[in-house]
């Protein structure tokens, strides 16, 4: 039990009914989930008023409603707290209701568009081989050290991170990592969380369903890094063009990288192939298996952030050539007859683009590209016929396909990528409605030495049709496909 007057510390409350001083057991804002004695935050979400849920929550057993809107009537028995932004005001008290963890661990943020992922869960095998405990808060997967959970969103809600944190704690954790979405700044769900450093990737077409605008996705990232405190550091892209524009109102201390502009860290390209690349860093040459000039951007700033919170430069460089790709991001497989298919996560044109890109550096020239890709229904449809033209423009053969259709007509999300084909690549290209069968196809139009390329879901081992999540991976179904060619 813990005391509401506590659990307040801090919150911008505008009105009170009822007292403060009373014991409550936990934090919740599904009224669904309700058990007596809780207390009941009523958000204001995308699709769903928490307000709506206030009287199902107080029948249910909460003693504590805190809300933006008072309720016509108020019930004797019960407190009510009205804030300013609920949003902030479940972060602040969850992060209250747990004894502030974050300030008790180095917790460094990742954000950006593409990379999040791989910097993060990198970080965490780096510092783990270097010997110290490790927590992991991740798109793929969250890592209490050695103990693993499922990862049901990017940044998770406030009370999953500070729950986690709090087990890092109990834990004996040294260091924990964490994505940190434009989602989770948008809807307060990393406020009251103490950042020892924050890193920018970089930024490109993603997510306008929910920003409408570019700029309001870039302003969202840009949050993060003005709430960063004195003590923290803030680590960017400087070769992004908003890399400098994520530092500019920012009290941590500014730190940058790049591979072609002079920063603070910077690591130069030596040799590309498909089994790893070959990296200088300050004079020593590192191999890595790593492969692609994103990745390289990402192991940049693995390094820099080694660094700055305080591992020896030899040991750093030692370990890098020990990391394994991290997966569902350019993870491949070679068949017994020499096919190479690469599963990847890019789903973003950005993404794509970067991973063909490395794709045909790699390649000797004499070999097809064979893409695989689709587009995420009830997402940003402005993406679809960008992702569509650079799968056409830079593959031999492009085969559209279902993604997660989610509620969406999965055709309907294949008409709309089809405009974006430009005339004479419209030869390179099929459409194959059904995920599956995309990727035996593939398989069936490929020879020796050719590289598949299968975009879009990465790690996930699902797919969404109609709200529905059947078992679907990527790397299974191609697997399958070289065993049945093989036989």
């Amino acid at each position: 039990m813990k005391n509401l007057k506590d659990i307040l510390y801090t919150v911008a409350i505008t009105k009170v009914f009822g007292t403060t001083n009373v014991a409550v057991k936990n934090l919740v804002f599904d009224s669904r989930k309700i058990e007596n004695e809780d207390i009941f935050i009523a958000q204001k979400g995308v699709s769903v008023d928490g307000h709506l849920y206030i009287n199902k929550a107080i029948d249910l057993g909460a003693t504590v409603i805190v809300c933006e809107d008072f309720p016509e009537t108020q019930k004797d028995e019960i407190t009510y707290v009205q804030v300013v932004d609920a949003n902030t005001a479940l972060a602040v008290m969850a992060s209250n209701f747990y004894d502030n963890p974050s300030s008790k661990i180095p917790l460094i943020g990742v954000t950006g568009t593409n990379g999040k992922t791989t910097i993060a869960a990198l970080l965490y095998q780096l510092f783990k081989k270097a010997g110290y405990k490790v927590g992991l808060l991740s798109t793929v997967k969250v890592l209490v050290d050695d103990v693993e959970f499922k990862a049901t969103h990017t940044t998770p809600d406030s009370i999953t991170i500070n729950g986690y944190l709090d087990k890092m704690i109990d834990a004996g954790v040294d260091f924990c990592f964490m994505e940190v979405s434009s989602h989770g700044i948008h809807q307060k769900r990393t406020e009251g969380l103490v950042f020892t450093g924050g890193i920018f990737t970089n930024l490109s077409h993603d997510h306008l369903d929910y920003h409408q605008t570019f700029a309001a996705y870039r302003n969202v990232k840009k949050e993060f890094f003005d709430g960063l405190p004195k003590s923290a550091f803030a680590l960017t892209n400087i070769d992004d063009k908003n890399g400098n524009f994520m530092l500019q109102n920012t009290q941590a201390k500014k730190k940058t990288y790049a591979l072609k502009t002079l920063a603070d860290f910077k690591v130069k390209i030596l040799e590309k192939q498909l089994s790893g690349t070959l990296i200088s860093v300050d004079g020593t040459e590192v191999w890595t298996k790593l492969i692609g000039v994103f990745n390289i951007y990402n192991l940049t700033a693995i390094i820099a952030t080694a660094e700055l919170l305080g591992l020896e430069k030899l040991e750093t460089l030692t370990i890098i050539s020990e990391l394994e790709s991290v997966s569902g991001r350019f993870e491949y497989v070679i068949s017994e007859d020499g096919i190479t298919a690469i599963i990847d996560y890019a789903h973003t044109p950005d993404a794509l683009k970067n991973v063909l890109e490395t794709i045909n550096d790699i390649r000797t020239g004499n070999e097809k590209v064979i893409t695989v890709v689709g587009c995420g229904g009830d997402r940003d449809q402005t993406k679809r016929p960008k992702m569509a033209h650079i799968a056409s423009q830079l593959s031999s053969q492009a085969i559209f396909t279902s993604d997660n259709p989610r509620t969406e007509n999965p055709q309907t999300i294949l008409d709309e990528m089809e405009v974006g084909v430009a005339s004479e690549n419209y030869r390179k290209t099929l459409t194959v409605l059904d995920r599956r069968q995309a990727i035996k196809t593939a398989c069936k139009l490929s020879e020796v030495g050719d590289i598949i390329l299968i975009a879009g879901k990465g790690h996930e081992d699902y797919q969404e049709i109609n709200g529905i999540r059947a078992h679907f991976d990527d790397l299974e179904e191609v697997k399958n496909c070289f065993n049945q060619l093989k036989n």
